[in-house]
């Protein structure tokens, strides 16, 4: 368990967030899981300010390909509908193409989630056409539809270059044939929250069509949560208590029931398991301490789900689901 989940226990003004789950069944895992997602790596081109989990050029871990195939394993054994795939830079692990083709003959929704940028380089602009081939859903993060916004948050001229990379995805169908779905992401690039995201998808669509021609699917906005280099960021810029605050007086609490923690479970590189990618960031596994080859060749079975008071940042709004 890392540094910010013990700042958080010290704010004592906030309820744990299992005394705010509105039916006690909640906190558990539905009898089915539908989605496995795996963490591939940390290395990244990119050093995002918003990252959870501390994703950048400097890191080393990747999922070896033993532990891919557990994954899968499991997939099919569990009949997973859909895998997501995330990073770090999905891209920059060299088994992703041998995964991408296996995960697709398991279940028939694959998601692949990208940076963008990363695929303007040489060894890995191959891959969005392994992407259509397959069929695989993208999820980009595209954290403003203007460049002097993004390119605080990811870089300079990462706008530029994320924008080139889209043109090329709607080139070969993507956000234009319907089995090549383009979907993006907002982040917030402060300690502030999103707007609405019927409203921003409006308004990306407008923008990004008009002043560059691309076309997508669907935007969703998300609530950064406090983990990683956002936490880090709340911590060193005294505004930790009062974005907490800001999370817990948004808590929805029709969105508890549709966590995505109830239906999922992400594995990290190592194999270790989580009940989602921000338990994945604050180093808290499953009940158990399990990783993916304890439950391969075993019948699925309901798990309690470890929560904390970053859960509120998937309650707050529409929540994350």
């Amino acid at each position: 368990m890392n540094d910010i989940i013990k700042d958080f226990h010290e704010l004592t003004e906030i309820p744990v967030f299992q005394e705010m789950v509105p039916d006690k069944k909640y906190m558990d895992t539905e009898e089915h899981l539908d989605v496995l997602q795996m963490n591939i790596g940390r290395k990244c081109n990119l050093l995002c300010k918003h990252c959870h989990v501390n994703a950048g050029p400097a890191r080393t871990e990747e999922m070896s390909k033993e532990v891919m195939d557990a994954c899968l394993t499991f997939a099919k054994e569990q009949n997973i509908a859909t895998i997501d795939i995330t990073g770090g830079a999905p891209e920059m692990n060299p088994h992703l193409e041998y995964l991408i083709e296996e995960s697709s003959r398991i279940c028939n929704h694959v998601i692949i989630r990208t940076n963008l940028v990363i695929l303007l380089e040489k060894e890995y602009e191959q891959l969005m056409e392994v992407y259509a081939k397959n069929k695989v859903e993208i999820v980009c993060s595209l954290p403003y539809y203007r460049a002097a916004e993004m390119d605080k948050v990811r870089g300079e001229g990462s706008f530029d270059k994320a924008i080139e990379v889209i043109k090329h995805l709607n080139a070969i169908g993507y956000g234009r044939n319907p089995e090549l779905v383009l979907n993006m992401v907002y982040n917030p690039a402060g300690a502030f929250f999103p707007p609405d995201q019927e409203a921003m998808e409006k308004e990306y669509k407008q923008k990004l069509s008009q002043d560059f021609g691309i076309e997508f699917n669907s935007l969703y906005t998300l609530y950064n949560n406090p983990m990683g280099r956002f936490g880090a960021f709340l911590q060193r810029s005294g505004n930790l208590k009062r974005y907490m605050k800001k999370l817990f007086d948004a808590f929805n609490a029709d969105t508890v029931g549709a966590l995505m923690c109830r239906m999922q479970i992400s594995v990290d590189y190592d194999g270790q398991l989580y009940d989602c990618d921000f338990n994945l960031a604050a180093g808290i596994p499953v009940v158990g301490n399990q990783k993916i080859f304890d439950v391969t060749g075993k019948p699925y079975q309901v798990r309690k789900i470890r929560m904390d008071k970053h859960c509120y940042a998937c309650t707050a709004g529409a929540g994350s689901s």
